[in-house]
């Protein structure tokens, strides 16, 4: 395949399909210059629709990535890939066979789907979920002693989204903005149970996103909020709080989201330990 090259790619699961775009995403990120055509199929559960995945293969010849439970369906897909000369791959397959044989048992076939069943990890997912949607943004500061994770930042530190994101691994996580002239709530310092984390920028990347949003909103004042030297002030002031309070602190300037949230889990976890520990 040659510079910018297009591959077609098929993802098919009994499920959701999150697994294997999670995956699949993930592997093509290693791969410079390679756009990949995404046909998802999801929540596959009968031959008939088989033939319908086999019958776009053969109009967009591609890898096919699955997750099958069901032998039928499995080997159906498989042999048809096999006459359209295409690769198919279990991606559970190599996990779950290392592990099966390091553990000494077979794989249980379980239903499709059945990592997403009602238990008690999805309820307290869900709970998690509405608590941190609830204390977005500053609000509802009276139950921030209920959080697991607090992120503290100023304007555009990508607070909310790392927050959604913890909220789905299942941490209860508020997030407070620090804005200039106005008081941090005095829930905060008295979140004693709450892990708190300090969430910061370099001020010329804060500008550039800063002024992205000025334009999404069509707004064209020039305000403190973009000068430079405002708010070089206001991340020097920022790190001088969490410096005062000891709260860790992570540089998000060149972290997507998940490695933002990464980093705070690992602190966490960190944390966890050493009070176990004491």
């Amino acid at each position: 395949m040659t510079a910018n090259s297009i591959m077609d790619v098929h993802l098919v699961s009994d499920a959701t399909g999150e697994t294997n775009h999670q995956l699949v995403r993930a592997c093509l990120a290693q791969f410079e210059n390679l756009h990949a055509q995404e046909h998802v199929w999801t929540l596959v559960r009968t031959a008939a629709h088989i033939e319908k995945i086999l019958a776009s293969v053969a109009d967009n010849p591609g890898p096919v990535l699955f997750t099958l439970l069901d032998p039928v369906m499995r080997k159906q897909l498989e042999e048809g890939c096999w006459n359209l000369q295409v690769p198919c791959l279990s991606i559970l397959d190599p996990v779950t066979e290392t592990l099966s044989s390091y553990l000494g048992v077979t794989v249980a076939r379980t239903r499709p789907g059945s990592q997403h069943e009602l238990d008690k990890a999805y309820f307290d997912r869900i709970e998690a979920m509405n608590y941190t949607i609830s204390h977005d943004d500053g609000q509802m500061v009276e139950s921030l002693h209920e959080a697991d994770i607090i992120l503290v930042g100023v304007s555009r530190t990508s607070k909310t989204p790392t927050s959604l994101y913890l909220a789905n691994r299942g941490y209860k996580t508020a997030n407070i903005p620090m804005v200039p002239k106005i008081d941090l709530p005095v829930e905060l310092f008295t979140a004693k149970d709450a892990f708190i984390v300090g969430l910061t920028n370099d001020p010329n990347r804060l500008i550039q996103i800063r002024q992205s949003r000025i334009l999404m909103l069509n707004q064209t004042e020039q305000t403190d909020y973009i000068d430079i030297e405002y708010v070089k002030q206001e991340v020097q002031a920022a790190r001088r709080l969490f410096r005062k309070h000891a709260w860790p602190e992570i540089d998000v300037t060149r972290r997507s989201i998940e490695e933002t949230a990464a980093a705070v889990l690992q602190k966490y976890q960190r944390r966890l330990e050493q009070a176990a520990t004491t």
